[in-house]
């Protein structure tokens, strides 16, 4: 296929998915039910931070993201994003293009004093994912088992998904990806990555790299349904928190803990611990509800402008004409449009055209 034809048909999908889906349409998740929805509890109070689940899934990560050229290509639009995590791809002490899950860490003090606690963290599988429904080209997507990934053929790295996620997961590597082979430093900017669940693997129905590596069984994986059972009965028997069952609408990742989350964040945050790549736990409303009353007004905004337009061209092909047949023609719009109300508006609309 030729490059013009390519990218023809390549808008034409994405801007048809990602207008579908910006306008609320039921993610393969919600659409199943939950039925289909498979889900990890991550008890923190057992996880010793032995790093086996870190390990497992960078080799997977690594394997997954390829090398970027040299030298990646600087953009033409005055935004010169070229993040290049190939020198640091074994970096795992947060999250980055090529490493998916890091353990999180800090000192919490207690009733009975200070303890260390440690939080594998990764994509939390939103159940309604704000980057699934608003990504620009539909690269972002979402299995009925919950699994969010990306369609890596689509994804030319504009990193809305990083801007919507409440937890800013998803990391960009630039010099990566399909923009490379169409116009690199005009369309484009890379690809992002983050954990997609394993969704291949948890497809055949066995669990997550991370969970299976696990040694000391602080990680469980099943339906979403007992899962979320589980998570609740493991908070109440030791009178701990939850997070992930409801932040964001619910998730598919949900930790456990004896320690109140508020506080492990007031020490991640007190020991400057969150940054870029090291997401806080801050609670997160839905904040598809928020992005979606945007997308109305984003949508709308270029029908506005091809509405101005086209009153413009018009005001220019009467400006031309004699002032007999532009009263004519006006009488005619008048008429057409249903009355003197119209040609009014038409007035008023041509006087503020500049």
């Amino acid at each position: 296929m030729e490059r013009r034809g390519f990218l023809k048909s390549l808008a034409g999908a994405g801007l048809g998915a990602g207008m579908l889906s910006a306008w609320g349409a039921a993610t393969p998740a919600q659409a199943a039910g939950l039925e289909d929805c498979l889900a990890v509890v991550m008890d923190v109070d057992a996880c010793t931070g032995c790093g086996a689940c870190v390990q497992a899934c960078h080799e997977r990560a690594s394997a997954r993201v390829p090398q970027p050229v040299s030298p990646i290509p600087a953009s033409r639009w005055g935004r010169d994003r070229k993040p290049d995590w190939w020198g640091r791809r074994n970096v795992t002490d947060r999250l980055t293009p090529y490493n998916w899950l890091y353990l999180q860490s800090c000192t919490v003090q207690t009733a009975r004093g200070e303890r260390r606690v440690f939080m594998p963290r990764r994509c939390l599988q939103c159940l309604n994912p704000p980057c699934v429904s608003l990504c620009p080209l539909g690269a972002a997507r979402q299995r009925p088992t919950g699994a969010v990934y990306t369609e890596m053929s689509l994804c030319f790295g504009d990193s809305q998904c990083i801007a919507v996620c409440p937890w800013h997961i998803p990391r960009l590597q630039a010099g990566v990806g399909p923009y490379l082979h169409l116009a690199p430093g005009y369309l484009g900017y890379g690809q992002t990555f983050k954990c997609d669940f394993c969704e291949d693997i948890i497809s055949d129905g066995k669990p997550p790299l991370c969970v299976a590596a696990c040694p000391h069984g602080a990680q469980h994986f099943g339906p979403y349904a007992e899962m979320t059972a589980l998570a609740r009965r493991m908070a109440e028997e030791r009178h701990g928190d939850l997070f992930g069952l409801q932040e964001n609408g619910g998730t598919c990742l949900i930790y456990v803990s004896s320690i109140p989350f508020r506080d492990i964040e007031a020490s991640l945050l007190r020991q400057g611990l969150i940054s870029a790549g090291r997401p806080s736990l801050r609670p997160a409303g839905a904040s598809l509800e928020r992005e979606n009353d945007l997308v109305g007004t984003v949508l709308a905004a270029p029908l506005a402008g091809a509405a101005l337009a086209g009153l413009r061209l018009l005001r220019d092909h009467w400006r031309d004409k004699d002032e007999v047949s532009a009263v004519r023609c006006s009488a005619s719009f008048s008429v057409c449009c249903g009355g003197s109300a119209w040609s009014g508006r038409w007035s008023a609309a041509s006087r503020i055209c500049p």
